[in-house]
Formats: C-alpha cells, sequence, structure tokens
C-alpha cells in the first residue's frame, strides 16, 4: 500500500508539472444526479433545423424526459404525444457542461443511446463562437445506420492528411472547414457496427473516450464486452490517474500538421449530450436510410417509435 501511494503520488507530480503526454488526474465526475448540478439544459432552437422543442431542467423532470438515481442518467424525447403541424416539435432534451476544457480527456460510460427512425443523437464538444472555437463530435450518427461518425469542424484552414495515421477506423473526409461541402467536416468511421445504434444498445453499449491535445485529437471506442478496454477506463469507480498511452490505437486520430495548427482552431470547449430529430442531417438521409415517409410527418404522428429513443448514461469522466 505504501508503495502504491508513493507511485500515485509520484504520478500526480508529473501531471500537476504538465509532464507526459498522455498522463491525466481526474478533475470532474458526472454521475446520477450530479448531471443536474454541472450541466445545463439549453432550451435553445435547434440550430441544426431539427423537429425537436428543447425543454428546461424541471420540465423534463416532471414530463420524465430525465430521470437520474445513484448510478444513472436518463434523458429522452417524448413517446407520447401527438404532435400537429403548429407544434414547435417533439420534446427533448440538450445538456451543455457548465465547465469549459482545452487540454482533457473525457470518457463517456453509455449504456444506452437513443435509436430510431429520424434519431440523430450526438455526444461532442465545442465553444461559444463556433466554429473557431472548433467542434468534435465523439458520438452521432443518424436514422440508426452504423457505424459511428467522429468529426472535427473547424474555421478554413485545417486539413487532415489522407494517410499515415495510426487509428482503426476509416477515413471519410479531411476538410475540416465547417463552411466547406455543407458543413460535413474531417471525419472518420468506426470499423465496427456495434459503435453506434441498436447494434451498440442490443452489446450493453460500451466506452467512448477522447483526448485532446495541441499535438493531436484521439477518439477511442470499446465495446461493453470488448477484453481490451483498458482497466482505467472499464471499472465504475474513477481512476484518480489515467494513462492514455496505455490505451493502445485509437479509433479515430487527427494529428496536428502543417495543413491544421489544431492550437489555433481549438479553443475552450464545452461538453454537449443531446438528441434531435429530422433536421439538417436525419432528415435530408431520411428515406435513403430505409425510413418511411417524411420525416417531420413520422415525428409528428408517431410518438411510439421513439419509445427507445433516450439516452442511458453511466457516468461522464473528465481528466485534465
Amino acid at each position: 500500500m505504501l508503495l502504491s501511494l508513493s507511485l500515485l503520488s509520484f504520478a500526480l507530480t508529473l501531471v500537476r508539472a504538465g509532464a507526459p503526454i498522455g498522463l491525466y488526474q481526474l478533475s470532474d465526475y458526472h454521475v446520477g444526479y450530479e448531471f443536474y448540478n454541472t450541466f445545463e439544459f439549453q432550451t435553445i432552437a435547434d440550430p441544426t433545423h431539427g423537429r425537436v422543442n428543447y425543454v428546461n431542467e424541471s420540465y423534463a423532470i416532471s414530463q420524465n424526459l430525465t430521470y437520474a438515481s445513484w448510478d444513472t442518467f436518463i434523458m429522452r424525447a417524448d413517446p407520447t404525444t401527438l404532435l400537429s403541424v403548429s407544434d414547435p416539435g417533439r420534446d427533448s432534451v440538450r445538456i451543455q457542461s457548465y465547465k469549459s476544457y482545452t487540454t482533457h480527456v473525457v470518457i463517456f460510460d453509455i449504456r444506452h443511446m437513443p435509436q430510431g427512425c429520424a434519431t440523430w443523437p450526438a455526444a461532442w464538444e465545442t465553444g461559444s463562437n463556433w466554429p473557431y472555437d472548433g467542434e468534435v463530435d465523439i458520438i452521432e450518427g443518424v436514422n440508426d445506420v452504423s457505424p459511428n461518425s467522429m468529426t472535427l469542424h473547424t474555421a478554413p484552414g485545417c486539413t487532415m492528411p489522407t494517410g499515415n495515421r495510426t487509428e482503426s477506423g476509416i477515413i471519410v473526409t479531411t476538410d475540416c472547414n465547417a463552411f466547406d461541402n455543407y458543413n460535413a467536416g474531417c471525419g472518420v468511421s468506426a470499423p465496427t457496427t456495434n459503435s453506434y445504434g441498436p447494434t451498440f444498445n442490443a452489446n450493453g453499449g460500451g466506452w467512448y473516450a477522447m483526448e485532446r491535445t495541441n499535438s493531436y485529437i484521439k477518439v477511442w471506442f470499446w465495446a461493453r464486452n470488448d477484453r481490451t478496454v483498458p482497466s482505467d477506463v472499464r471499472f465504475a469507480i474513477p481512476s484518480p490517474i489515467i494513462n492514455t498511452n496505455l490505451w493502445g490505437t485509437p479509433t479515430a486520430y487527427f494529428p496536428n500538421n502543417t495543413d491544421c495548427d489544431l492550437a489555433s482552431h481549438f479553443n475552450e470547449n464545452k461538453i454537449i449530450i443531446n438528441l434531435t430529430l429530422c433536421g439538417d442531417w436525419a432528415g435530408s438521409m431520411f428515406n435513403q436510410d430505409g425510413c418511411p415517409g417524411d420525416c417531420v410527418t413520422y415525428v409528428n404522428e408517431n410518438p411510439a417509435a421513439f419509445i427507445n429513443a433516450y439516452w442511458d448514461l453511466a457516468s461522464v469522466r473528465v481528466y485534465e
């Protein structure tokens, strides 16, 4: 025990001194009821033009759109109300952390993500001056189409290389400029279908982690039954220290390079978790993804279709 405490003390000294990249100390542990204290419920008009009405905390609790216990935080879309065309949208929840981060690691332990036609769930980070503060999409997809997409969106002047990137995912796009290509960003697709949607949920979910530095941005995914999950990620009781150098090849790797200075494209960012419906992406791909009819009409007239449109978050941990 004395040896373990000495090693921990040494590790903490290194972290506080800003020594090696990859070693981080726990700064925030969001679990259960704590989400109500550390995240704000954003009642804004959906920036992606979705058929949703983001509600405040008290209303979400009263309508059972959010629920917390000692180890669970649920947030969902309304699965009961039939909407008219004049209604503002289907009630849903969007939360944003009060705290902002620069160099850090965030770990999402997720049991279930929203699923169903018209759904567009996302767990991501951005700043107050979008896109000039940068955006990192850690979990994102639409209409139950797997795999997961991990994407950067930036101001002009940021492009990722097409090769020499150590990652298990598949490069989809390389232009991160939010003003190009209808804001497609520079994206990487996960290599496995259990990274997103119904397959992710059927497998009991899993872990997503993102490390952001001025040298690179990395995203990892581990399925719930993956034997390679690092011990400092897997255990419900958070490790006080993590070492990302021991986590293996990331799913997505976005390096600092001559065509993208990450330090100038990313500022303080906050964590956002939300569920929108239809909108710029899910709506435009609705029929192509095998969903029936018109997306907005589907959302209005089929409340029961959103019974499984919920997040079940075991925890969100942040290390700095």
